[in-house]
């Protein structure tokens, strides 16, 4: 997860900087934007469409962005590290709107069934409205809890627990792309 966040933060900060020192633009020499899709995007160094190489795919935002960010116990708020992963999500959807977000909230397997689904939709509301408030439209961003019904990690210790605790951003072609 720090590793996730770390480079998250990263590439937020590098896209900062590099809008300050090319009059705006993200990408080399006035070239549009890795996450834009312009001609930098696709075509850079060969990268094949759809892989993690491919600024526009899935693939990429799962891999270079991050698809999910973890709770503490028996908590919606948002992290520090939740947040620099949610900033790289909503300009990856702001630059690449043939893609919706299905967030999945989900919970560790301590406590009831009933109080983990309603825990899981805690945390899948709380990524939805961030998303939200960082100019991702409303109808874009849907949400759904598994609760604890959908572990990540089977067992019962705190380094299992941790990696269920998480809220995942799940895209999907939107209607008529």
């Amino acid at each position: 997860m720090a590793h996730r966040a770390f480079t998250a933060i990263l590439l937020v900060g590098a896209m900062g900087l590099s809008a300050c020192s090319n009059g705006g633009h993200f990408g080399r020499g006035g070239d549009q934007s890795p996450l834009d899709g312009g001609a930098y995007g696709a075509g850079a160094g060969g990268a094949a469409p759809g892989s993690a190489q491919d600024p526009t795919s899935p693939a990429y935002f799962q891999a270079a962005v991050g698809d999910r960010v973890l709770f503490p116990v028996d908590q919606s708020s948002l992290t520090v590290e939740a947040r620099a992963t949610l900033d790289g999500q909503a300009a990856w959807l702001a630059n690449n709107g043939g893609y919706n977000a299905r967030i999945e909230g989900h919970a560790d397997e301590q406590g009831t069934r009933e109080y983990n689904l309603a825990l899981g939709a805690r945390r899948a509301n709380a990524v939805q409205e961030y998303l939200i408030s960082r100019g991702i439209a409303g109808a874009r961003v849907s949400t759904v809890s598994f609760g604890k019904e959908r572990p990540l990690e089977v067992c019962s210790e705190e380094a299992c627990y941790a990696k269920n605790r998480r809220a995942v951003t799940v895209l999907q072609p939107a209607l008529g792309s």
